[in-house]
């Protein structure tokens, strides 16, 4: 379990480039669709594809040839060195099918499609995982083989979506996907943020990680791993609402119906901050089953438990300010979106995380719930000091 979390800034990182091309791909097919531009949907969503290919076998073969000195700055001591080498390596090799494009699928309001690029590879994963570990005895690396092969069956689904499916709103052809500046700088423009974002949670991971391994060692280690599981799975409906918002918005904003996008707004603000609430209370009050669903060592359970208690206030707030970054990310406003990638981290959780950590392990988890919190109610203000009406996009036709 330690190796998998100290393997988890890798996955991360590769969520962040497909989150920056799935953003700014998505916010451009959205509003092109919405004004009625098929063209300009085709090429950004090609643009899409060979932005994130290229990016993506950067980052294997970089990878692959300093690995050693990767999995060092992730963390990892004599103890689980082995395992998350073995780990991240498979990680690094399957990172060409790490995403199915769920973002440009949803970008057209194929919602059930869209879904199904969730639930297959995950129900895959599932059945994967304790296949390769147990029946055939590959262990960690069994774990990380049913990972990219959850992944690769999402990116032959996104593939077939694309280029194989007649009845489509646009026709992505061997020119749209040659690179094409104006498109390029308009994705990385728009879809940044999400980078950033999910870049900044690769360092606090980081970061996190090697002051529970100096603070407590392999023990706090494995129950931050547990509480990173349950946190995944509980905050999946609240990346739900961000990423069904995003394509009201931008199709509304470029069809030029501002009182749409902005009903939109208030309704998921509201959807994410109730489920958030909920979700809190149900944490808090079942930690102890929840905790030994994942593991049942005497020594590690009960350290989870009482993090994950801590954690789960935070976890009321979470949803936030992904959703307000989606927002202005759906409109093409990146300034707003800058600031909360950006803020969040170098102002907020990074130096909580750095400061509180040296009154105790308990400080830490109460730095990362202070953190949530902290970061939602800046976004909320942020939203609330934006009083301009969202107006319509005029789609340029450089993009």
């Amino acid at each position: 379990m330690a190796a998998v979390n100290l393997a988890a800034p890798v996955l991360l990182v590769l969520g962040a480039v497909s989150a920056t091309v799935g953003a700014g791909g998505a916010s451009l097919v959205s509003r092109s669709l919405g004004a009625g531009d098929t063209a300009v949907a085709a090429r950004a969503a090609g643009n899409a594809f060979t932005l994130f290919w290229l990016t993506a076998a950067t980052i294997t073969i970089a990878g692959l040839a300093t690995l050693d000195p990767l999995i060092t700055a992730l963390g990892a001591e004599a103890g689980a060195r082995d395992d998350t080498r073995a780990y991240t390596a498979i990680l690094l090799c399957g990172a060409l099918v790490s995403t199915g494009f769920s973002s440009l699928v949803r970008a057209e309001g194929r919602m059930r499609y869209a879904t199904m690029l969730w639930l297959i590879p995950v129900l895959v994963q599932i059945t994967l995982d304790p296949l390769l570990i147990f029946v055939f005895d590959l262990g960690v690396r069994g774990a990380a083989l049913g990972t990219v092969g959850g992944q690769a069956v999402s990116a032959l689904m996104g593939l077939w979506f694309f280029f194989g499916r007649r009845h489509r709103p646009y026709r992505i052809t061997a020119r749209d996907l040659r690179p094409h500046r104006p498109t390029i700088a308009a994705l990385l423009g728009v879809g940044a943020p999400s980078f950033l974002a999910g870049f900044g949670a690769t360092l606090l991971a980081v970061l996190v990680n090697n002051i529970l391994a100096g603070a407590a060692g392999t023990v706090a280690l494995a129950a931050y791993a547990v509480c990173s599981r349950i946190q995944t799975f509980v905050m999946m409906p609240q990346l739900g609402i961000s990423q069904g918002l995003q394509p009201i918005v931008g199709f509304n904003a470029g069809r030029g119906l501002p009182g749409r996008v902005a009903r939109a707004r208030t309704v998921a603000l509201r959807a994410t901050i109730g489920y958030g609430v909920t979700a809190a209370a149900v944490l808090i009050a079942f930690a102890g089953p929840l905790v030994a669903v994942f593991v049942d060592d005497p020594a590690i359970a009960p350290a989870a438990e009482h993090a994950l208690r801590i954690l789960a206030v935070g976890i009321a707030a979470a949803g936030v300010t992904p959703l307000v970054s989606a927002y202005f990310q759906s409109l093409g406003r990146t300034a707003p979106s800058y600031l909360l990638s950006v803020g969040s981290l170098l102002l907020i959780k990074a130096p909580l995380v750095i400061v509180v950590s040296r009154t105790g392990l308990a400080g830490i988890w109460t730095s990362l719930a202070a953190g949530d919190i902290t970061c939602a109610v800046v976004a909320l203000l942020l939203l609330r000091l934006d009083r301009s009406i969202p107006r319509p996009h005029p789609y340029r036709s450089s993009f």
